[in-house]
């Protein structure tokens, strides 16, 4: 049963394909293991084991026959609570939303489901999916495998909590402010957002969201980056209800080594300082790629302003996400707007100003995107990848009073409102921007850090190489004390 924790899904899809192993068998192993192990962190918190059981059985039926359902024939794994999955509820942590029962399957389930994977369950995640953490008034706080005193990350959190626990081979996630790469580099796992409207979202998220929000995406989490791979070319491609005629044809990738390969490094920036334990990590990395072959800038010329990037991605993103805001929210906002100054760019100024944002005045901020976004081309002119943070620091103490902006993180000996890390959210998603988090080592403090790979647009399957490359260097998923 241990062995067939650790198996990533090729394997397991590989073993279930010989006849090795049978669906079956692979499913009843994760439940038991899920039985003993979830309590202590609480990642998995809905199942469907009736529905999963014959569904294995029926691709055990199938292989007896010779006829493959795809690439993950047979493979159990879980899904974010997010996605709608028919006969699960779909509550994204709202206490009103318990009976929220899915008549059908999200596309991506759909589709994973094509490919012959076997959804059994769903992962925990923040309220709203709006937190660096995972708790909610309907299933409580996940853990991090690593220090169950500490978050797994958000809002994907209980996706990278259960894979690092080995409770599941693959997850599938979601990601507009690091949702994906948050959790990834907390929980020591690979996580990858793609290149913005290449995995459609219809079904994920609570009525009547049926279509992509600007900046969101969905996208894979695993322990290896082949399975990321094997999870992106199941999923992406266009939403027929809205795309029709419309294809993603993502250009393969031709890197077979690290040489050669242009790497711009940024360790640290004014507008979010970065702990130097994660810094020191990540700097390791930098030189295993340079001895490796690649050609590392450690102070590569950026293509923007990295405050206005910042203020631009906040902007946009709080005013998409402004659907899930009170209208007393909204009204207090709007109170406060007038009197605000015009050189206020702290948090809750901006709360202010983009939850009562004008549609003129958000055409200005995408106009400034769309800037950085131009200047992101140029910049991968001479770069192939920015190598960057994933966060400020480590995964930091369970915090769970008061708002986001008032909980206080230890950074390099200086007080951080946890939510100034959202830089490193933004940097490359604000324009689109595909980022793949692999693991880099632990810090000095026992926990995991995750590097940020930020590619231009379209270059998934490169990003992904260049992580199985270094996976390869040996910064990979390594198992938690405990859990292995």
């Amino acid at each position: 049963m241990t062995e067939l924790a650790w198996l990533s899904g090729k394997q397991l899809a590989a073993r279930i394909r010989r006849g090795e192993l049978s669906s079956l068998e692979a499913l009843d192993a994760m439940l038991a293991r899920m039985e003993r192990l979830n309590p202590a962190i609480n990642a998995i918190v809905t199942t469907d084991v009736p529905r999963a059981r014959r569904q294995a059985k029926a691709a055990d039926r199938a292989r007896a026959k010779g006829v493959s359902l795809g690439p993950l024939h047979g493979v159990p794994m879980t899904v974010k609570e997010s996605f709608d999955v028919a006969g699960m509820a779909t509550t994204v942590g709202f206490m009103a939303h318990r009976g929220n029962l899915p008549a059908q399957d999200a596309l991506v389930v759909q589709r994973l489901a094509a490919a012959g994977a076997i959804v059994f369950g769903k992962t925990n995640l923040p309220v709203a999916m709006a937190d660096w953490q995972s708790f909610n008034p309907v299933y409580g706080t996940t853990n991090n495998p690593w220090d169950p005193t500490r978050v797994p990350g958000g809002s994907s959190g209980g996706s990278a909590a259960a894979l690092a626990a080995g409770l599941t081979p693959l997850e599938f996630g979601s990601d507009i402010g690091a949702s994906i790469r948050n959790p990834a580099h907390y929980c020591g796992v690979f996580g990858h957002k793609p290149t913005i409207g290449i995995v459609p979202s219809r079904g994920h998220g609570l009525p009547p969201y049926v279509h992509d929000r600007d900046i969101a995406a969905c996208g894979p989490l695993a322990r290896t980056a082949a399975d990321l791979r094997l999870l992106l070319e199941a999923t992406a491609g266009a939403d027929p209800a809205w795309q029709a005629g419309w294809q993603v044809a993502l250009p393969a990738s031709k890197r077979r080594t690290l040489k050669g390969l242009r790497v711009g490094v940024l360790l640290s920036a004014p507008t979010a300082d970065v702990d130097r334990g994660v810094q020191d990590v990540l700097a390791t990395l930098a030189r295993a790629m340079k001895s490796a072959g690649a050609k590392v800038d450690l102070a590569p010329e950026l293509p923007f302003d990295l405050a206005d990037n910042h203020n631009t991605y906040f902007m946009l993103l709080r005013a998409a996400t402004s659907g899930s805001v009170t209208d007393a929210q909204v009204a207090q906002a709007a109170r406060r707007r007038p009197k605000l100054r015009a050189d206020d760019w702290s948090y809750t100024a901006m709360l202010a100003r983009a939850w009562t944002l004008p549609q003129r005045e958000w055409h200005h901020w995408n106009e400034r995107r769309l800037a950085q976004t131009e200047g992101w081309m140029r910049w991968f002119g001479r770069y192939d990848v920015m190598l960057c943070p994933t966060a400020s620091t480590t995964a930091f103490p369970h915090m769970q009073t008061g708002e986001r902006w008032e909980r206080l993180l230890d950074v390099n000996g200086v007080p951080q409102p946890s939510t100034t890390q959202m830089f490193w959210a933004g940097l490359g998603a604000v324009c689109g921007l595909p980022a793949t988090v692999l693991p880099a080592g632990l810090a000095a403090d026992g926990l995991p850090v995750g590097a940020q790979l930020i590619g231009a647009r379209g270059t998934d399957l490169d990003l992904l190489a260049i992580a199985g490359l270094l996976e390869r260097e040996g910064f990979g998923f390594r198992a938690p004390p405990g859990f292995d």
